[in-house]
């Protein structure tokens, strides 16, 4: 009974511990260095009154470099506020244990892309690249985080984060606060 019961309990802690699979749209070493990009993670979807927003994190990693690439998607009809990142944008993320991790912009200013679709929607796509600080990895993968803060150029905005959401988008399932205990093992 008790060697039943040790099987039990190693199979369900080796379920809890593992790690999820990385899974790279990018995977290139040569001579002139290496990069590998993880694909595209749902953070966030907001779909209300014909509009449409996405979060998606990128981990990347440039030469031994780690990097987190955030694409902001807008879609409406209706006017959209443009949103720029600049040398001081940040990304601020509270945790769960009451830490906060602060990521700093690495780009020059950039304030997106516009795009009408066939549609008659307008498409705002922003992408700008944030860099850990020392100390931010461990701190990002031992809790989950609850709350996005993002320091744009001239306004904040907070994103909660759910603990899982089904996308309206492709109807996968999505675990945000999880992510970075999920994938920053991809880029170490």
């Amino acid at each position: 009974m008790k060697q039943a019961a040790l099987v039990f309990f190693f199979l369900i802690s080796s379920q809890i511990f593992a790690q999820i699979n990385c899974e790279y749209s990018v995977n290139v070493k040569d001579s002139i260095g290496t990069y590998k990009s993880t694909k595209e993670y749902m953070i966030y979807e907001k779909n209300f009154a014909g509009n449409k927003n996405y979060i998606f994190f990128t981990l990347v990693l440039t030469d031994g470099t780690p990097t987190l690439n955030v694409q902001f998607i807008q879609k409406s009809k209706e006017f959209m506020k443009a949103n720029c990142f600049d040398k001081n944008s940040k990304l601020f993320f509270q945790l769960n244990n009451g830490k906060i991790v602060t990521l700093l912009h690495i780009d020059n200013e950039n304030c997106g892309t516009m795009v009408r679709d066939n549609e008659g929607f307008d498409n705002r796509l922003l992408v700008g690249n944030f860099m850990f600080i020392r100390g931010s990895f461990e701190d990002l993968k031992s809790s989950p985080v609850n709350l996005m803060r993002i320091k744009y150029l001239t306004d904040l905005e907070d994103y909660v984060f759910r603990k899982e959401f089904t996308a309206e988008m492709d109807n996968k399932i999505y675990q945000p606060e999880n992510y970075f205990i999920n994938y920053l093992h991809c880029i170490d």
